[in-house]
């Protein structure tokens, strides 16, 4: 049965936090600007590096570096953007476009029983990167968690990053690239 706390304070809390309407640059390098899918992007490094699997005209999709599980990617506009409605047309549009291609190609290369696929929209939703939206797509499968995650909070991942990048860029290639 769900317990239920009675809080009301929260409500003040929660209607006084303030709006982010801007970038975050707490705790950033004066030298270095924008999130870390921008410093990323601006680094210069090849995509084999930073485990970029596809760049689209306004999106890009990486591999998710804190993976839940294996194959677990990030599709994420190229412009910084906090939020659904600050997207133009042409980048909902791709952005989309290609969390369903990512989809597709999780499916192909994986064969996971489902996926979750989802935004965490702001720091008190879970978004990581509040700044700039991005949206998970994470293959699951049955029985996927299990008692190393309920007692010792610890996660078996049996892949490494780099062999998951480059499985996920060619099944991009092998079946994404028609669409």
């Amino acid at each position: 049965m769900l317990e239920r706390i009675w809080s009301g304070w929260r409500s003040t809390y929660v209607a006084g936090a303030p709006a982010r309407t801007e970038p975050s640059t707490a705790g950033a390098d004066p030298a270095v600007s924008g999130s870390v899918f921008t410093q990323l992007l601006n680094s210069g490094a090849p995509d084999d590096e930073t485990y970029i699997v596809h760049r689209g005209s306004t999106c890009f999709v990486i591999c998710n570096l804190f993976p839940y599980s294996i194959g677990h990617l990030l599709v994420v506009p190229y412009r910084e953007v906090a939020d659904l409605d600050g997207l133009s047309t042409e980048e909902t549009a791709d952005l989309w476009a290609t969390v369903a291609d990512a989809v597709r190609v999780l499916r192909h290369v994986y064969r996971p029983d489902g996926l979750n696929v989802g935004l965490n929209l702001g720091r008190p939703a879970g978004g990581s990167v509040p700044d700039h939206l991005h949206v998970h797509v994470v293959p699951r499968w049955t029985g996927d968690s299990n008692f190393m995650a309920a007692i010792s909070n610890t996660q078996n991942l049996p892949e490494a990053l780099v062999d998951t990048a480059a499985k996920v860029r060619a099944g991009w290639s092998a079946v994404a690239s028609g669409s």
